[in-house]
């Protein structure tokens, strides 16, 4: 069994910050890529930005600037920092995993329960 467990939504004006934390835990082999999404009422699930287990970094457009994710894979944590934050980053962040385990064939994609950011003045 494998758990991402996400923290550090909030309610935030507009041009604050917020940093985002996701905690992988369970029968972990290896962490490939990690990133994070966001979904806005009525709207799709989309990609806010990704980091392979190298480094390489991976941003939305509407985010890029602001957002930056980086990772410690001592930890098996991921991190999304977000600075001047704008109402229409409301939504729904969901933390995602590419993981191999020790208990299962292949690597398999993992969510984590997501947490609200609402940037509101």
């Amino acid at each position: 069994q494998v758990q991402l467990v996400e923290s550090g939504g909030g309610l935030v004006q507009p041009g604050g910050s917020l940093r985002l934390s996701c905690a992988a835990s369970g029968t972990i082999f290896t962490i490939y890529a990690m990133g994070w999404y966001r979904q806005a009422p009525g709207k799709q699930r989309e990609l806010v930005a990704a980091i392979t287990s190298g480094g390489s970094t991976n941003y939305a457009g509407s985010v890029k600037g602001r957002f930056t994710i980086d990772r410690d894979n001592a930890k098996n944590t991921v991190y999304l920092q977000m600075n001047s934050l704008k109402p229409e980053d409301t939504a729904v962040y969901y933390c995602n995993g590419r993981i191999a385990t020790m208990t299962l064939p292949g690597e398999y994609d993992y969510w984590g329960q997501g947490t609200q950011v609402t940037v509101s003045s």
